[in-house]
């Protein structure tokens, strides 16, 4: 299967958002390369919060182009078999941690933002690390930093906001 077929399996499965989930699943229909940067008039790309719930605090990369503090993520790249992989790949990169796993029950949210590149179709995920995880910064971000769940909204726009809500939300379901 293809990441193109996968994304599109993935969007009709995720419930909720219904109206954001529709523009994707459209998007994708007009754009046979939608997954990619390439396509100018916006791809999907992969995310994931990294989460330590043991010590109720999540992992944030400052990042270099934006200088926000986002989750990690980024764009599909042609090895990805899957958005789920894509998402953990660009977490592990961002955060220098190995053993990362994504939350069950697929993404966590969507998020639709502009971006210097093209818009974004963002896929969010939420992936646990492991205790006492060591992170480590990558190349592309200025800092990258723990907060505690009630920092983060102190720090960052309300897409992290609200996509930490969700996946604390699926932690305590």
């Amino acid at each position: 299967m293809s990441l193109y077929d996968d994304a599109v399996l993935v969007l009709k499965g995720y419930e909720g958002q219904d109206e954001l989930r529709q523009a994707y699943l459209e998007h994708l229909e007009a754009h046979p390369d939608g997954m990619w940067k390439a396509c100018g008039d916006g791809h999907i790309t992969a995310s994931a919060l990294v989460i330590d719930p043991s010590d109720g605090r999540v992992l944030l990369t400052l990042h270099k182009k934006l200088r926000m503090w986002l989750q990690m993520g980024g764009h599909c790249e042609p090895a990805d078999e899957t958005l789920a992989a894509a998402a953990l790949r660009e977490g592990t990169e961002e955060s220098g941690i190995a053993g990362l796993t994504l939350l069950p029950g697929g993404p966590v949210r969507l998020d639709r933002h502009h971006t210097p590149c093209a818009w974004h179709l963002d896929v969010q995920y939420a992936a646990l690390a492991p205790a006492g995880s060591l992170e480590a910064i990558s190349d592309e971000s200025l800092d990258l930093r723990w907060f505690a769940y009630d920092e983060v909204a102190d720090v960052a726009d309300e897409s992290v906001v609200r996509l930490l809500e969700a996946a604390r939300a699926r932690l305590a379901a």
